[in-house]
């Protein structure tokens, strides 16, 4: 099955003031227990058009694999009142994969020029999914977005903490 997600569906976790410019941001291929995110390239203002994201209350461990294209995996831990204790990044290229623990939000961000395609290995019912964290605070605590063509970091005015960027 495929599920084409559309520009207002991402609206709510985009920076303040940026208007969705994608039409289709992404799409969701399922099938066997297995899902493939494709996120179309470009921006929505400054910031690299995304996925919307989400925790995870599976109880195992997720693992990605970036099937084409290239660009973030954003990673985050909260803790109990909602604020980022963790934040760490992950490039994206063909092959990488990535393991996201129990407990942690995620969100692809395509910072290339083409399509990215990212295959999640575990089926994850909506049961396990909460993008609510997300939507509450209008996104994770760092926007990915370009400057002077760059790859750069916003913060997000809704966390009161923002802990240091950690990569992988």
């Amino acid at each position: 099955m495929i599920i084409a997600k559309l520009s207002k569906e991402l609206k709510p976790v985009l920076m303040r003031g940026a208007k969705p410019e994608i039409k289709n941001p992404y799409y969701l291929i399922e099938e066997n227990d297995q899902l493939i995110f494709v996120v179309s390239s470009g921006k929505n203002g400054s910031e690299f058009n995304k996925t919307l994201g989400y925790f995870s209350t599976y109880p195992g461990m997720q693992i990605y694999q970036c099937l084409y294209g290239q660009g973030i995996m954003v990673m985050q831990r909260n803790d109990f009142a909602g604020e980022a204790k963790e934040f760490k990044i992950t490039t994206l290229n063909p092959g990488k994969q990535i393991s996201v623990p129990a407990g942690w939000g995620m969100c692809i961000v395509n910072t290339g020029s083409n399509l990215l395609a990212v295959l999640r290995n575990s089926f994850l019912d909506e049961r396990n999914i909460d993008p609510k964290p997300i939507i509450e605070k209008r996104g994770f605590a760092y926007y990915v977005v370009e400057k002077k063509g760059e790859i750069g970091f916003e913060l997000n005015p809704n966390y009161s903490l923002h802990p240091q960027i950690t990569t992988e």
